[in-house]
Formats: structure tokens, sequence, C-alpha cells
């Protein structure tokens, strides 16, 4: 390895905006499609189609979508959601937006994924929905959730802001549930730059969503009355959208690429004893967006990747540890493992090979 190549930057994620998305934007404006409209309902209609879905519905953020979401199914004080203790916090933070209490569930021991097996003892009278979150594309058990949801009445909600274009073996993830909630940020397989949106094929949800989304109206131009629904501004914009509808025609090459990745990691890090790749299930269909690793001492590691110029990301602390779910002091054991050796290596479409490769040679270096 060159000392030049060694002082370059590797981020820990990368992605691509082109000449091609510039154009699309520049056409948006000049057709003077700005806010949310026309545009915005070609992405809807696309996003559909790829998931075989009846309705999408874009949304600002993710985070709006998901909040949307629980709006759109009632939720509201005194109610409780069973939520993993292993996501980023919005998934918590929508429910707490609603007035409803995240009740955290510890994940399974091997994977950063809600342990069904835990739902059911956390089920309460208050208990009025589920969500489980497929985190980098990986498939929580959806079939058993949905199981346990109809044997308590309760509402699904998968969180899939991760999880684009991954599946188990019923189909697409996001797409199995009352409503599936996707993310469009940097972060993702295809960005927007922000950006998210809902899935159902529930026509009275989907309304509903369209309803929340715009303070409860469907007409701004021609309000009549208030809503049923009291909702807030949470559109995206034909700008964005304009972005969308040039990156959904590259998701198939996005995925191809992240999986040649997390291959490559797999294939450069077999042999090293300090460090585990976190499975994906790629043969079944899972997509994995990010590849991310267990190991001893990680914060070592991250600074031994700094000093030659590779930046990773280490995984965010579990729910629990903001005091004002008031779950501090509950043992969440299987979650405690990945937040303390949970690592995220430079991962994203935008990443060459060749910088892979720098980081396998690096980690093995180091640690091997």
């Amino acid at each position: 390895m060159s000392n030049d190549k060694d002082r370059q930057q590797v981020p820990w994620w990368n992605t691509r905006f082109g000449q091609e998305e510039g154009e699309s934007v520049v056409r948006a404006i000049a057709q003077r499609r700005i806010s949310q409209g026309q545009l915005t309902a070609e992405f809807e209609e696309q996003l559909a189609q790829f998931l075989g879905v009846r309705y999408v519905v874009a949304a600002s953020n993710g985070s709006a979508a998901l909040l949307m979401a629980l709006l759109a199914l009632e939720l509201g004080n005194g109610d409780e959601v069973i939520v993993p203790n292993r996501t980023w916090i919005a998934t918590a933070h929508a429910v707490s937006m609603t007035g409803a209490t995240p009740i955290l569930v510890d994940v399974r021991d091997h994977l950063p994924l809600l342990d069904e097996e835990k739902v059911e003892k956390s089920i309460s009278r208050r208990t009025k929905a589920i969500i489980p979150v497929h985190l980098n594309g990986r498939s929580a058990n959806i079939g058993q959730i949905n199981k346990i949801a109809k044997k308590y009445d309760l509402k699904v909600v998968e969180d899939a802001a991760q999880a684009l274009s991954s599946k188990n073996s019923d189909g697409f993830l996001g797409t199995q549930s009352h409503i599936g909630i996707f993310s469009l940020s940097m972060a993702k397989i295809i960005s927007t730059g922000q950006g998210g949106f809902s899935a159902t094929h529930n026509k009275v949800l989907a309304e509903r969503l369209r309803l929340i989304r715009t303070h409860g109206v469907g007409n701004v131009q021609e309000p009549g009355q208030w809503g049923k629904f009291p909702g807030f501004n949470f559109r995206i914009t034909d700008l964005q959208s304009a972005i969308g509808l040039v990156q959904i025609k590259q998701l198939p090459a996005r995925v191809d690429k992240v999986k040649r990745i997390y291959a490559q990691y797999v294939d450069g890090l077999k042999d090293c004893q300090t460090i585990d790749v976190i499975p994906v299930s790629v043969e079944e269909g899972e997509v994995p967006v990010y590849t991310e690793v267990l190991c001893d001492d990680r914060d070592k590691l991250i600074r031994d990747l700094k000093s030659r110029g590779i930046e990773t990301r280490p995984f965010f602390p579990n729910l629990n540890r903001a005091a004002y779910f008031g779950q501090e002091d509950s043992q969440y054991p299987n979650s405690e493992n990945f937040e303390s050796r949970g690592l995220t290596l430079p991962s994203g479409p935008g990443q060459s090979f060749e910088d892979i490769d720098l980081v396998i040679d690096c980690i093995r270096s180091l640690r091997c």
C-alpha cells in the first residue's frame, strides 16, 4: 500500500449523485415542478409497482412516514407499542410523539433484530401495536410477529427504513403488515437527500396517510372543512422526487454493488479470528446496505483505522440508554453485546472495490 493511498480518506458511507439526477432537477424547475405534485405522484407509482403494493404515500423523511403510519392507525395516549431495543431512535421517538409509550424488547443473540420469542411476554392490555425493524435489510420474523399480532388484535408497522428491495420468502420487506415505512435519506440504497414513504395494501389507511401528510385536508387550495384526522406538513417536494425517479432506475445496480462489497468483506475477513461479520442472508433475498461486524476492543480499531484514513461508524446506543423512556434499568444482554462491539465498515454503492480491499488489508494487518 502506498503512502499516498494511506492518506486518502475512505468514508464510512459513499453513494452517488450524478449528471442524470442534476438534469432531472433542472427539468423539474423548468417545468415549475417544485413543491409536491405530478413528479411525486409518478415516483409513488413507480415505488408501488416495484414493491407490488396498491398504495405508496411519500413523505418528507422516513421518520415522518413512521409517525404518519402510527397516526393513521390511531395510536395515542395510554397505548403501548413494542419496539426492538436495537434500532435508530426515530422508531421509538415516533411512538412517543403520538403520546403512546414504546416498550423496548431485546434482540436475538446472533442478529440485531426483534426477538419474537420475547414479544409475547411484553404484551399488556395497553399494547396496541408492534414495530419490527428490518435493520440493514435483514428480515425480522414478520410471519411469527403477524401471528402474535393477530392473536392479540394488534397492529403491525414494519420499519423497513434500511430495507428497500430486501426480501424474505413471502416477498418484499415492508409489504407484509398494515403499513411499511421506508427512508430515502443519504445513507440508504437510493436517496433523495431526505425523504421517505409508506407502503400499504389498505385503501382506508392510504387515504388517512395522504390526509395526515397535509394537515388533515385533501385539497389545500379548497380545504372546505377540517378533516377527521389532525395532520401536519409532511410533504416531500417534486425536486426530491425528480432525483428519486432517476435513482429508482439505478436500484438494481446499487443492490448488486452492495452485495458484492459485502461478499468482498466476508471473503477477505473469513480467516480473521477477532472480527465477526454480522450475517445477512443474501441468498434468501436480503440486501446488505451496510457491512457490519462485531469486534472486541472496537474503539481501538476505530482509532487505528482512522489513523490510516479509514472512517467507520460504531453502532448507535441501545434505546434504553435514553432516560426519558424510563427503561434504562432493564436488562437487554443481547442488545448490549451489539452496542459495545458493533461497527459499520465503509459501505455504500459509491465505494470502490479498491478502497474495500484497502480496508480489508488494514484490518488484517491490525487484527488478523
